[in-house]
């Protein structure tokens, strides 16, 4: 059965420079899962790249690079789902036109594109002051690890 439960709610200023530490968070979670037994260090890599585009795009589109506003991260392991939910103050966007993957020489785009690809589930809904994008990956579980 998998038992690793985990919960972080981080709040940073709305600035880019805190990119590397959130991405350094989502790498330290994944290494550190005992009963996860698929590949941790591509699944640290993963969420590095998912939580730094996610991120990334809160501080400039979302956010539009505001330095009054702040990014809110969860990130939460239960029931053999990770779910990380970023939530902007924003107007919001289709996400849906940005499914496909963008020409390679057009700007933005490609970020939606890698999360949809390296997630099991991408959502981007409405709240209270903003807006959440929502990720969840299916973590298999083999009661042989741990």
């Amino acid at each position: 059965m998998f038992t690793d439960r985990i919960a972080v709610d981080i709040k940073v200023p709305n600035q880019t420079r805190y990119l590397c530490l959130i991405g350094h968070i989502g790498e330290n979670i994944a290494r550190t899962l005992r009963h996860y037994c698929g590949d941790r260090e591509k699944l640290a890599y993963d969420l590095n790249l998912v939580l730094t585009e996610a991120m990334a795009n809160a501080i400039k589109h979302a956010n539009e690079g505001d330095p009054a506003k702040e990014v809110h991260i969860e990130i939460s392991i239960a029931a053999q789902r990770l779910i990380i939910r970023v939530f902007d103050f924003g107007t919001g966007f289709d996400i849906d036109n940005y499914v496909e993957p963008r020409h390679p020489l057009e700007e933005g785009g490609r970020g939606i594109y890698l999360m949809h690809s390296i997630m099991d589930q991408v959502s981007y809904q409405p709240t209270a002051d903003g807006h959440m994008l929502e990720l969840i990956k299916n973590l298999h579980c083999d009661t042989r690890c741990d």
